[in-house]
This record gives structure tokens, sequence and C-alpha cells, in this order.
């Protein structure tokens, strides 16, 4: 409540696609949504505008159709003067979630991978339309208590849409590679596990359809969205988008890769005999119990930051407890076995690719 105090329009657009650990998508989409707009009723706050999504249909099976209803429908049963926007996909100069993904499928070398014959329709919408069309609602308080579909003029297929974005972008033509659904939605499930975009929900509101009817929007809005082909030609890629379309699925493997490395580090130092593992310790006056329980200690660390890694927990610091570790263990194993260095090995030397490895991982691991 006091924070709508002097408030004249509440717009929501708070939103997940497929929840993760801690989430809570009813609480996103529905509790939290719900009591916004009881607040505003309690606060005299008349405007509502509500950014559900096109999709958001109780034909699509999945919970972030459901939930999105569910506010929906209480937003419509208020007395407020609620207006209702269901964007199709909704793509910008910057990219992320799904339209990072598409850029990304499109920069592909040789190929460019579809789900089946890649049909599936979007009616894209560039984010300055929508944002018109949230400031003319607010100008224009004759539109109430509508449900608009804000969509572009035309309907793109999935197939035709990566096209699209690999010219953009300023690649080859590629090689359209059909990906059977079934085998989409094993990459789904382990997408459930690992997180990112491409999980159960993000296929199946993919199969439902993203495509609305443009003529209402118009008529009601009087915004005449742009066609997709039109602002890509107007906006043509920068070095950044080929940067970020490229390092998209390197991230995901360079995340994975440390975490390995992390993980076999521990386990590999738990299983190893005591005598071999404590022999660096004795330049340090460790010997015995006290060696076992600093190579314990270390091992279970190790194992602890492979988990941190795998569950993106705040990247800046986990890089920061990387690299705080790599120079101790590095330092460490100077001091007490110089020649390291120079074996041909190079189990040493070896951790200056890995330190600059951390670092680009801990710049490039924030989505925001």
């Amino acid at each position: 409540m006091p924070r709508l105090a002097g408030i004249d329009a509440v717009i929501n657009c708070a939103g997940i696609l497929q929840k993760r650990i801690g989430q809570s998508i009813e609480a996103i989409h529905a509790d939290a949504p719900k009591a916004l707009f009881t607040a505003c009723q309690n606060a005299g706050v008349k405007r509502v505008i509500q950014i559900s999504a096109i999709s958001a249909e109780e034909g699509a099976g999945t919970a972030y159709a459901s939930t999105k209803r569910v506010a929906d429908s209480f937003l419509t049963s208020t007395e407020l003067e609620w207006v209702i926007l269901r964007p199709s996909l909704i793509y910008a100069a910057g990219a992320s979630g799904g339209t990072a993904l598409f850029r990304a499928l499109a920069a592909l070398p040789f190929v460019i991978p579809v789900i089946g014959k890649g049909e599936q329709p979007f009616q894209p919408i560039y984010i300055d339309d929508l944002s018109a069309t949230v400031l003319r609602i607010l100008d224009l308080p004759a539109i109430r208590r509508v449900i608009i579909d804000p969509v572009g003029p035309e309907i793109i297929t999935l197939r035709q849409l990566l096209i699209d974005l690999r010219r953009w972008l300023g690649l080859p033509p590629g090689r359209i590679i059909e990906i059977p659904i079934s085998l989409v939605r094993i990459a789904a499930l382990m997408g459930n596990i690992l997180g990112g975009p491409i999980n159960s929900t993000a296929i199946q509101q993919l199969v439902f359809g993203n495509a609305g009817n443009s003529a209402k929007f118009i008529e009601t809005t009087d915004i005449q969205p742009r066609r997709w082909s039109d602002v890509l030609s107007a906006h043509p890629s920068q070095v950044q988008d080929h940067w970020h379309a490229r390092l998209y699925f390197l991230r995901p493997i360079l995340r994975w890769a440390l975490a390995l490395m992390w993980m076999v580090s521990g386990i590999v130092g738990l299983g190893r005999p005591p005598g071999i593992t404590s022999q660096a310790f004795a330049a340090f006056g460790l010997s015995g119990v006290a060696a076992s329980a600093v190579i314990w200690a270390s091992c279970l660390f190790d194992i602890g930051i492979s988990a941190l890694l795998l569950i993106r927990w705040r990247p800046r610091w986990i890089a920061l407890i990387q690299i705080a570790v790599v120079s101790a263990y590095t330092i460490e194993l100077t001091y007490a076995e110089p020649s390291l260095w120079t074996d041909p090995f190079g189990p040493l030397l070896k951790n200056i690719p890995i330190v600059i490895a951390i670092l680009i991982l801990g710049t490039i691991e924030s989505d925001r």
C-alpha cells in the first residue's frame, strides 16, 4: 500500500517462463498480481495494465499459461479500469530469453536446427511498438476493460525467423536441420534440470503457437506495428550481437567444464592414499591428522565450488572464490614443489588459462 501512494496507474509485467529452485511460478504470476490488484482497489488506483502473453491459454497445458490466466481472470472481475495486453514474441535491439536463444541457433556453424518442420507461428512485435501501446492506453482512458493482443502485422514461422536472423547477423546461409519433436522434448527435460531457455514449458508454448489478431490490435490502439523484416533492416547487427550469439552455447559449456574440473578434483583427492596427497603439506610442517584434515576440507570445498557453479550462485562472487582458491593452490605448490612449473605436463602452468576461463565466465554469466 505505501508504494501505491500518489500512483495514477500500475503496469504489471513480472513473469517467468518456468520456475527454478527457490522460485514459485504461482506466487509470481497469480498470488502477487492478485494482491497488487486488490491493493490498487484499496488505494484508489484505477488504471491497471497487465502484461500477459498471447499463449496464456488453457489449451497450452503449462503452469506458465494457467497461472497467467488466473491473474488475468481475477483482474477482469475487479472494478478497476484494466487492460490486459497479450503480446506475441517481443524483440528488441538486445536479446534475452527466447530471442537470445533464437539468435544463437541462427548463428550455429553451417546449420540451422528447427523443431519438426519449423512451422511454429509467431507474430513478432518490436519493443518500441509495445511501449507505444502502453503509452497510448495511458493517454486514452476510453481504452479500458479490454483484452488486446499486441502482435506484428505478419505471421513468421520459426524456420523463417531463424533464416532472417542468420542473414541479419551477416552469416552465410546454413542448412536447415529438422529435429524430431521427440528429441527436442528429451533435451527440454535436461533443460528443466540444468536451467536455461530450452525447457518443457518453452517447447510446449512454442508448439501451441504465438499468433493473434493484428487487425483488432490496430483498430483498438491505432498503433501501426512495424514489420519484422523492416525493423531488422533499420537496425543492422553489430559486433556485440555476433559475440553474444556465438557465446550463447559456449557459456554453459564453459560453466559445466569448470564445474567438472572442481568436482573431479575433489573426488579424486578424497580417493587418493593419504601418504601421497600429504607430501605437499610436509613443507609447511603439516603431517598426520592435521594434513588429512586439510586435504579433506580442500576436497570438500572443491566439490562445493562445483555445486555453486552448477546452480549459478552469484557469478561474480563464485568467480572471485575460484580465483582465490586456484591462487592459493598455486602458491602452496610453488613453495612445496617449484619444479612443477617446468614439468612437461604443466600442472601449474595450466592454472593461468584456468584463471582466465574463470574470469571470462564470471564476466558473461550474468543475464542482467
